[in-house]
């Protein structure tokens, strides 16, 4: 009952009268039976004129349902036909039911009939009442319908993405019901009239083929066929997160069926850097960008910038590597061939290391770090090779010759100009002591200095924290026993003639935790502990707050690096576990000052040297230890008593070493290493190698008030400020170099109305140029004009940047341009 009863109700609170002709003679007892508040309810048997009479001049204020059994009269026949023009009809068919059902006035039945399948379904029926409203047009009901069809928004370009989402998962489900209900010629008859798209077998298929080859043949010259409007619609439809896996399907199976590969054989990579829409687009960037490097034709400079624009590409996350190994490889080469690395006196070595010579072991390291994780060995090959040649044979082997001078002529393991290891407590730690401030002391084992001074980067960058970066010289041999415990309070050093070279500090063991942890807190004045790394990291709130608040110094020992690249079988990844640790490290700093720690410091044992590639005969030392005793024999010292001396073997003393007792030592020359079996022989310590020996103090403290800021970005005009076309490049300029406080900007940017109607399509940008070349801080964009921008010829217009608000959705207003769009009639013809 309720099918015509509800139709019936809903047509009579709009209409005062309302005609029923049941053409089949089948709804007297409907008719009859039908209770509806406030409705006159009326048969016409031959009564009309009785019956207008009635309606129009005894009751011309209420409400009438006339019902007729059988088919309506001939229009010349029937003398009711003013009043029912004047008002509705009910009808029963099944195209008027749904009329009924949704709402719809009668001018819609033809538009209904066109589509009798889509309204089969109550469901469908349903969602698309959902959508309707007053003044919808067929065009707009249509599209509503191809919105339910797709399970998507009303909108064209969201239609289509659902259509190539399923098109991608080989499904056709959504198509075919598009098909079914009479929708598919109006579907193809919107997205020709959106983005002249044209074909003799109109499918979606067919379209994105298309699309891609389109936009593809716009950018690089060739002739396209669609619209600038099909290029935004495939920028949005790239970069929405939902559809990540579906563009990325569609654009691999496009690409081969365009031929990609073939056409970008020949091309220059610089022709490309704005296109993202195939991934053999990057691939072939990098590919040359790593041939420009090796060769040497193209500059550190022009290289990074390169990188930095392709940061907002579509596939930069998937080959970062790549990207980022070719950057470090080319800033590596740049650097090392413009460095002096002359070694005039031991504390000329020592400065000049942690200066700038540093920056060389970091490049290398974060080469290979990214080659590695890049997997992919043959691109980076030339790269990779003349690298490894030139960090050992130019770098390497270079500055440790001639440092090794300065420690053979050396009388004694000293110097005033540089903290020594063994001064490090009375140095930076007894102060606070002192000033009755507290201190947390962070020991990472094996962070070598130029790890720390990336530390020192990452920290600075960091809202509300301070951070200085001084050098200390480690002890020797450079080992973990003795470098851990030179960092303890204490007067007096020895090693050990009794256990595996382990060391005494005033006549106490200090191997383990516990017995730093004794030592601490036997010494220092209001309390001082020791504790491991992950224990501290897996503490609770209270448990930590509690460990902090009775102590006055904490030591944290933190231990990756050493462990991943003192065991054979893994100190080939010892760079990754570089990584590791710097994440770890800001974690540790972090949690240490969510718990109220001001003032740390991170420091560590020892630093190493690492080579990635499979040493040669000429880097091992043919030295053999011999003597009276030996305690400890490595790949780059020897402990004993009554060592014989050799030509590739530094000899000291422990006196010269600031070491009490007799045990001597024996340290391998330059970056050589002595062989041993079953140990690892590229990752190795104990040495005097600058790499070894001088280690970083990264002394932080926490403010309360912020003190970072980031850059600033101006919108360059070039003189005009009318757009005549279907595109405008815009150049933007970050003022200066992202550094320390300074941080990277990340913007939106996109051509709207004065009402804030997005007329182009929009970029997400990053503003992080640390060059401090201006040119090379300069970015263009191109932005592309939709059909909306013809609404508003010869209006002003805004060229919008915006910044995200920290911890939400929503965007403010950065900077703005005004333009005045003056389009002429022959723009609309995109030839």
């Amino acid at each position: 009952m309720s099918t015509i009863a509800d139709p019936l109700a809903r047509l009579l609170k709009k209409h005062r009268i309302v005609f029923w002709y049941d053409a089949e003679q089948e709804f007297r007892g409907e008719f009859e039976n039908l209770e509806l508040a406030g409705i006159e309810k009326r048969e016409i048997a031959n009564n009309e004129f009785a019956l207008k009479h009635h309606i129009l001049r005894e009751k011309p204020e209420s409400r009438f349902l006339l019902y007729h059994e059988g088919p309506e009269p001939e229009k010349i026949r029937n003398w009711l036909l003013d009043v029912q023009l004047a008002h509705s009809e009910f009808r029963t068919d099944q195209a008027s039911m749904h009329l009924g059902d949704l709402g719809l006035g009668t001018e819609f039945t033809e538009l209904v009939g066109e589509h009798l399948e889509f309204f089969q379904s109550n469901q469908r029926k349903g969602c698309l009442k959902g959508m309707l409203r007053e003044r919808d047009t067929a065009r707009a009901i249509r599209m509503k319908m191809l919105a339910v069809c797709a399970d998507s928004e009303p909108r064209l370009d969201v239609i289509l993405e659902r259509l190539l989402e399923e098109q991608a998962a080989d499904k056709q489900e959504k198509i075919e019901l598009i098909e079914r209900s009479g929708l598919e010629s109006f579907l193809w008859e919107q997205v020709e009239k959106q983005y002249g798209y044209r074909s003799e077998k109109q499918s979606v298929r067919d379209f994105v083929i298309e699309l891609f080859r389109s936009c593809y043949g716009r950018e690089v010259g060739q002739p396209y066929s669609m619209g600038s409007e099909a290029v935004i619609f495939l920028k949005r439809w790239k970069d929405s997160i939902r559809h990540v896996s579906s563009f990325e399907k569609l654009s691999a199976e496009c690409a081969e069926i365009i031929g990609v590969k073939q056409d970008l054989q020949e091309r220059d990579y610089t022709t490309l850097m704005e296109m993202d829409y195939f991934r053999l687009v990057d691939m072939k960037i990098i590919s040359d960008l790593v041939q420009a490097t090796t060769k040497r034709t193209i500059s550190a400079g022009e290289c990074a910038l390169a990188v930095r624009n392709r940061r907002q590409s579509h596939w930069y996350p998937e080959l970062l590597h790549f990207y980022e190994a070719v950057e470090f490889g080319s800033v590596f080469l740049y650097e090392l061939e413009k460095m002096d690395l002359a070694v005039d006196s031991f504390y000329g070595g020592v400065q000049k290391y942690s200066s700038s010579w540093y920056r060389i072991d970091q490049l290398y390291r974060k080469y290979v770090y990214h080659e590695k994780e890049a997997n992919s060995p043959t691109l980076l090959a030339g790269l990779t090779k003349q690298i490894e040649k030139l960090y050992t044979n130019n770098y390497l082997m270079k500055v440790n010759d001639s440092w090794q001078v300065q420690v053979d002529g050396c009388s004694s393991w000293s110097t005033s100009l540089i903290p020594m290891q063994n001064s490090f407590f009375s140095r930076w730690v007894e102060p606070f002591c002192s000033k009755k401030k507290k201190l947390y002391v962070i020991i990472s084992d094996g962070l070598r200095y130029e790890i720390g001074e990336e530390l020192l980067r990452q920290i600075r960058s960091e809202d509300r924290y301070e951070a200085e970066l001084e050098p200390m010289v480690s002890m020797l041999p450079s080992y973990t026993q003795l470098g851990m415990a030179a960092l303890l309070p204490g007067k007096e050093l020895t090693i050990s003639d009794k256990e595996h070279s382990g060391v005494l500090l005033d006549n106490a063991p200090t191997s383990g935790t516990a017995n730093r942890d004794k030592i601490l807190g036997s010494t220092v004045p209001g309390g001082a502990a020791a504790i491991k790394a992950e224990e501290f990291l897996d503490m609770s709130r209270d448990d930590c707050r509690e460990l902090m608040r009775g102590n006055s110094v904490l030591y944290i020992y933190h231990n990756r690096i050493d462990y991943t690249g003192d065991k054979l079988a893994s100190e080939g990844r010892v760079f990754e576990a570089v990584e590791d640790t710097l994440k770890e490290l800001v974690k540790i700093i972090k949690k240490l000052a969510a718990n109220n720690g001001t003032n740390m410091i991170v420091t560590s044992d020892h630093g190493f040297i690492y080579q990635d590639t499979k040493l040669d005969e000429s880097d091992f030392s043919s030295a053999d230890a011999h003597g009276e005793a030996i305690y400890n024999q490595d790949r780059r010292f020897v402990l004993g008593k009554g060592l014989q001396e050799h030509d590739s073997l530094r000899h000291f003393t422990a006196n010269q070493l600031g070491l009490a007792g007799d045990v001597e030592a024996q340290i391998s020359k330059s970056i050589n290493r002595m062989r041993l079996k079953g140990s690892g022989s590229r990752y190795v310590h104990g040495g005097a190698s600058l790499q070894e020996v001088v280690i970083p103090v990264v002394k932080i403290n926490k403010k309360r008030k912020s003190d970072v800021s980031c850059v600033e970005v101006d919108i360059i005009s070039s003189g005009s400020t009318v757009i005549t076309s279907g595109q405008l490049t815009v150049a933007f300029y970050q003022t200066e170099p992202v550094t320390g406080k300074i941080l990277p900007r990340a913007l939106r940017a996109g051509i709207y109305t004065k009402d804030g109607e997005l007329i182009s399509d929009c970029h997400e940008l990053l503003f992080d140029f640390i060059s401090a070349e201006p040119r090379e801080r300069e970015r263009k964009m191109r932005f592309l004009l939709n059909r909306k921008a013809d609404e508003v010829n010869g209006q002003t217009v805004l060229l919008r940047l915006e910044e995200k608000i920290p911890g939400t959705a929503q965007y403010k207003e950065y900077k703005t341009v005004s333009y005045t769009v003056q389009r002429s009639f022959t723009t609309d013809f995109d030839f």
